[in-house]
């Protein structure tokens, strides 16, 4: 995958609000997406970053944004992980998707398997309201992810797409821009 290309189509079951939907690519047209992947359930580096990303929700869905987390767990797994409270260390109730793709199939057309162990980096791809790819990272196992980048990039993906302009370069002008993009 690269940055403009359309995202490729995927579907699974996921957990949303802690019942079991399956859920495909379609069903976020004319919405912006977050797709980030992680390596999976029940481990002590993840559960931060994605909670991280669920507090934070609503500052998504305030720009017509819709997070989604992908493991190459099972949909009863991630359930089993969001029905332990957070005190113990675990997800506790999340406010973004937690999709299966237990195949490995989403991971590997997104190019972000891992094949010996077959878990999947922590890729990270913003794609825009005709599904396509504006962002895409790929960070090593141990790496997570800011939650205000993203949330930044998305906004400065949007800001571009209704005003056709980039982010300037002139510092004079940068700070504008910025006011315009976080307002």
């Amino acid at each position: 995958h690269s940055s403009g290309q359309p995202a490729t189509y995927f579907k699974g079951t996921a957990v949303v609000n802690s019942e079991f939907k399956d859920l495909s690519l379609d069903d976020f047209k004319g919405k912006h997406l977050v797709l980030f992947f992680y390596p999976l359930d029940f481990n002590f580096v993840c559960p931060t970053e994605i909670v991280a990303f669920s507090d934070k929700a609503n500052e998504f869905h305030d720009v017509n944004c819709e997070v989604v987390a992908i493991s190459v767990d099972s949909h009863f797994s991630h359930l089993t992980w969001v029905n332990i409270p957070r005190k113990n260390g675990d997800l506790g109730h999340m406010t973004i998707v937690l999709l299966s793709d237990l195949t490995k199939q989403i991971a590997w057309d997104y190019g972000v398997l891992l094949e010996g162990p077959g878990l999947a980096l922590r890729g990270l791809f913003i794609i825009d309201l005709n599904g396509v790819i504006k962002h895409l990272s790929v960070n090593d196992l141990p790496e997570g992810r800011s939650v205000e980048e993203t949330l930044c990039l998305v906004k400065a993906s949007q800001y571009v797409e209704t005003q056709g302009e980039v982010c300037p370069s002139n510092p004079t002008t940068s700070k504008e821009y910025f006011e315009k993009v976080n307002q």
